[in-house]
């Protein structure tokens, strides 16, 4: 099984066109070492030909042009891309679905609860039926279910969704209250060979549930939006913290990156980084830290096989 890292960054990318963090600034001017990245997902397949992708960023036009095994092959119109698979229904890993409707047909795999916040109270799915068929697929918290594309062949990819146990609600129904469907993770297993990867672009908390779901796995791609818990309030580029908008920071005593000493993976990387996180300067303490330790910094391009 292999995994493509499409987009690495958090909502808006890096540097974020309209933020003058001294991060941004340098990615900008050249000043610091450092790449930039568009808006985070993965694409994974087991046989290279046929790809799944992990959540759709609006800069999904960019990435698919970015990598050609995600070009069409045969045929006027094609597309090697059988699915979306959607972790919550935020709008950074969402909206991407929209430039797939030329492709008349979109399957779509998500819980219930991220399907009702896409078609009654943010229309993206009902938008995206108008203009292609929506080929929606239930996934269960703690069921297991093979990946499939449009025509139901196994993909050879066995699939887990598990709850990250999230207390954020979408920006676009702050009244509706999360659920263990609103948020999850995902085990992705390679029936060929039995290794696992984890992709976790949002977790708020490495409890007892989440970890014997990592446990084992070849390889982990984790929430890597903050270092800091006060980070964006203390640059002045927003007043929540970290844990407000559910993600578990990077540094600290109770950090991520302590806790991932105790976590049984081969490998372990982080992703979805907000522009903000120091860890996008290669040679930034916080990167060092992070290095020295094992733990690898998500990258556009990256490219893991299990």
């Amino acid at each position: 099984m292999w995994a493509r890292v499409l987009g690495s960054a958090a909502g808006g990318g890096f540097p974020q066109w309209n933020c003058n963090c001294p991060n941004c600034r340098g990615a900008r001017h050249g000043s610091l070492p450092c790449r930039s990245r568009t808006q985070s997902s993965i694409a994974i397949s087991s046989d290279y030909e046929r790809w799944f992708l992990l959540n759709a960023s609006p800069d999904l036009g960019r990435q698919i042009a970015a990598f050609s095994a995600l070009w069409p092959r045969n045929g006027i119109r094609h597309t090697p891309i059988q699915a979306v698979v959607l972790t919550d229904a935020e709008l950074d890993h969402t909206l991407g679905m929209v430039l797939l409707r030329e492709g008349r047909y979109v399957r779509v795999y998500s819980t219930d609860w991220v399907r009702t916040a896409l078609t009654e109270w943010n229309p993206l799915l009902r938008t995206l039926s108008a203009y292609c068929t929506v080929d929606w697929q239930r996934v269960e918290v703690g069921q297991a279910f093979v990946l499939s594309g449009p025509m139901d062949e196994d993909s050879g990819i066995c699939c887990q969704a598990f709850s990250t146990y999230t207390r954020k609600p979408v920006a676009f129904a702050p009244e509706v209250h999360p659920s263990p469907e609103s948020s999850i993770g995902f085990r992705l297993t390679d029936a060929r060979t039995g290794g696992a990867l984890v992709y976790l672009p949002a977790v708020l908390e490495l409890n007892a549930a989440i970890r014997e779901q990592v446990r084992a796995a070849a390889c982990l791609f984790i929430d890597g939006t903050c270092w800091d818990d006060d980070e964006l309030a203390r640059l002045g580029c927003g007043g929540k913290s970290a844990r407000a908008m559910g993600h578990l920071p990077i540094g600290g005593p109770d950090g991520s990156l302590h806790q991932l000493a105790d976590l049984d993976v081969a490998r372990a990387i982080y992703i979805h980084i907000n522009n903000t996180n120091p860890i996008l300067i290669e040679d930034s303490p916080e990167r060092q830290a992070i290095e020295g330790r094992g733990v690898e910094v998500a990258y556009d391009g990256m490219e893991v096989e299990i």
